[in-house]
């Protein structure tokens, strides 16, 4: 009994372990699930964090600072800032006016002409100012002109294109105030849902026919131009003389008389001053515009002691290449020619002088009879 009993023991002994071993397998196995479970969790949490952004990201609203950044109208300084963003983008193709230097002092001269043309024009007290001079394209010129206004298309005759004047409401009315007698110290009454009269039309073309007499005396120094008047328009629609993507010179002038006034503009397509745009990148003309006599006088002087060689042409035949190149040495060519025959002088090439050939001593001699050609010459062999 003793042995059995031994033998119970030693099975319960060594059955001890695996029970234990299975107590503690199902002791653990809720802790590994509660632990996948917490990973699961902090995964999710993790996905969710990442994702939180992504849709914030996508749902955020830019402030108007951020878009005037990016559109490039970040302009804050009193100075001229550079252009960022799309704006920089969009400008460009444009070319500014400053790479003219020289049309800067053309339109100041315009300013000090206009100022006494226009005094004796009304009879009154005119002072005319720059006010802005700029670059920008022909169409976007067009969508900002203030309506009503007249729009003047402009020939510049030896420039062969247009440009554009445009005159506001207030100056147009007040041109024909000053011009109709009105009285002074009372702002021209203006008058809205009307189109402009003849009479109204007649006395700004007359105003204008004296601003387009001055800018060609403004541009006289650089390049002679004739400006005169094409044809005026009320619609910007049938003024157009450029592509909207031209770029053109936008110059701003203000004439004020006492309590009355109004503003001139001037547009200037850049095609139209391509022709004078050699003259216009010059940096300086001196204050005396116009021609240097001392120069002229100085190379008149050296032209005239410049020795030339003259030619004097007996007769000329027409030779094939063949003949010219089967010439021998000792072969006679007979000219056409007898001794009272009139001979050419010519000068490069040049016929200008005829005369007649003689001697003088042992030398041969031309006497000049004919300031003009004695035959037309022709292509052949000279003798």
């Amino acid at each position: 009994m003793s042995g059995d009993a031994d033998d119970v023991k030693l099975e319960d002994v060594e059955q001890k372990p695996d029970a234990a071993v299975a107590a503690g397998d199902a002791a653990t196995a809720p802790a590994a699930g509660a632990e996948e479970d917490a990973a699961a969790a902090e995964w999710a949490a993790m996905a969710d964090e990442k994702a939180e952004p992504e849709a914030g990201a996508t749902a955020r609203v830019l402030n108007q600072n951020e878009i005037d950044s990016l559109l490039g109208f970040d302009g804050g300084g009193g100075g001229a800032p550079d252009r960022t963003g799309i704006m920089a983008i969009v400008n460009s193709a444009l070319v500014s006016y400053e790479r003219l230097p020289l049309l800067e002092i053309v339109f100041d001269r315009l300013v000090r002409l206009l100022t006494t043309s226009l005094r004796n024009f009304t009879s009154d007290n005119v002072e005319v100012s720059l006010e802005n001079i700029s670059s920008t394209r022909f169409g976007d010129y067009l969508n900002s002109i203030p309506l009503p206004a007249i729009l003047t298309v402009f020939r510049a005759e030896e420039l062969d294109n247009y440009g554009l004047l445009t005159v506001d409401s207030s100056l147009i009315y007040s041109i024909v105030d000053v011009l109709l007698g009105g009285r002074r110290g009372t702002a021209a009454m203006r008058v809205e849902g009307r189109p402009y009269t003849t009479i109204e039309r007649t006395l700004v073309q007359r105003m204008l026919e004296v601003v387009l007499l001055d800018l060609g005396v403004a541009f006289e120094p650089v390049s002679k131009v004739k400006f005169t008047v094409d044809r005026l328009e009320i619609n910007p629609r049938f003024a157009a003389i450029a592509r909207p993507a031209n770029a053109a010179v936008l110059v701003k002038l203000r004439v004020d008389m006492e309590d009355r006034g109004g503003r001139i503009e001037l547009l200037l397509p850049y095609a139209t001053l391509e022709p004078i745009r050699e003259l216009l990148l010059q940096m300086f003309m001196g204050e005396k515009f116009g021609r240097d006599s001392i120069w002229e006088g100085h190379l008149a002087t050296e032209l005239w002691s410049t020795s030339v060689e003259l030619e004097a042409v007996l007769d000329e035949m027409p030779m094939s290449l063949n003949d010219v190149m089967n010439l021998e040495v000792g072969q006679t060519l007979l000219l056409n020619v007898g001794p009272d025959a009139r001979i050419e002088l010519r000068c490069g090439g040049v016929g200008f002088l005829s005369g007649r050939m003689g001697r003088i001593g042992h030398q041969v001699a031309v006497k000049v009879e004919s300031t003009e050609r004695g035959r037309r010459s022709h292509t052949g062999a000279r003798a």
